[in-house]
C-alpha cells in the first residue's frame, strides 16, 4: 500500500494504518486516530482512446509521452473533468493532445490498472484532421492495425481487445526490456 495522504483532511492529525469493520468486513486503511476520518484511496478513472484515423487509411495513432524515458508509444489517455461524461472527456482529450476531431466513439471496455491505482475506460475513436501534438506528447506514429504491438498492462489490454474485435490476434511486447 502506498501512502499518498499523510495528514487528516478533517483535523490535521497524522494518519495511521488502522483496521475497522466495514460493509465487506475487516479492512485496514489510513485513518485518523483523533477524529476517525478515513482516507479511502479509491482508484481514479482514466480515459483512453484507440484512435483510428479515418483520413489516413484507418491507421492507428499511438503517441510517446514527453515524460517517458523510453521510445514506447501508447494510447491517448487523460482524466475526466467534473461535469463531463466519459465520452465527452475522451473526445476532449483527443482534441487537446492531437488536434484530431472525433467523429464516433465506441466503448472497448473497462480495465484495472492497480500499479497506478486507476480504472481505465477505453474507447475506439474514429477521428480525422491535422495532427498537432500538445506539449505533453513528444511524437506520434501511425500503425496499420495488423502491425501494432500491445503491452501487458492497462491500456495495452484495451488495444488487444480492440484488435481481437477486428479479427487480428494481438502481438505482445515485453515493455520492461524496452523502457
Amino acid at each position: 500500500m502506498t501512502f499518498a495522504a499523510r495528514f487528516c483532511l478533517n483535523c490535521g492529525g497524522t494518519l495511521a494504518l488502522i483496521g475497522a469493520v466495514e460493509d465487506s468486513g475487516p479492512k485496514e486503511r489510513l485513518r485518523c486516530p483523533d477524529c476517525g476520518w478515513t482516507h479511502w484511496n479509491n482508484p481514479t478513472p482514466v480515459l483512453a482512446a484507440v484512435i483510428e484515423c479515418a483520413d489516413r487509411e484507418g491507421r492507428l495513432l499511438l503517441a510517446r509521452n514527453a515524460a517517458w524515458t523510453g521510445r514506447l508509444f501508447g494510447l491517448i489517455t487523460g482524466f475526466m473533468e467534473a461535469g463531463e461524461t466519459p465520452e465527452e472527456g475522451i473526445a476532449r482529450e483527443v482534441a487537446e493532445e492531437t488536434a484530431l476531431q472525433v467523429q464516433s466513439l465506441a466503448l472497448i471496455g473497462v480495465y484495472d490498472f492497480q500499479r497506478m491505482n486507476q480504472v481505465i475506460i477505453a474507447y475506439h475513436a474514429v477521428a480525422r484532421g491535422d495532427i498537432v501534438l500538445s506539449p505533453e506528447l513528444a511524437e506520434y506514429r501511425l500503425f496499420a492495425p495488423d502491425k501494432v504491438r500491445c503491452w501487458r498492462a492497462g491500456t495495452g489490454f484495451a488495444l488487444a481487445d480492440w484488435l481481437r474485435g477486428r479479427g487480428h490476434e494481438p502481438q505482445f511486447i515485453d515493455v520492461s526490456a524496452r523502457a
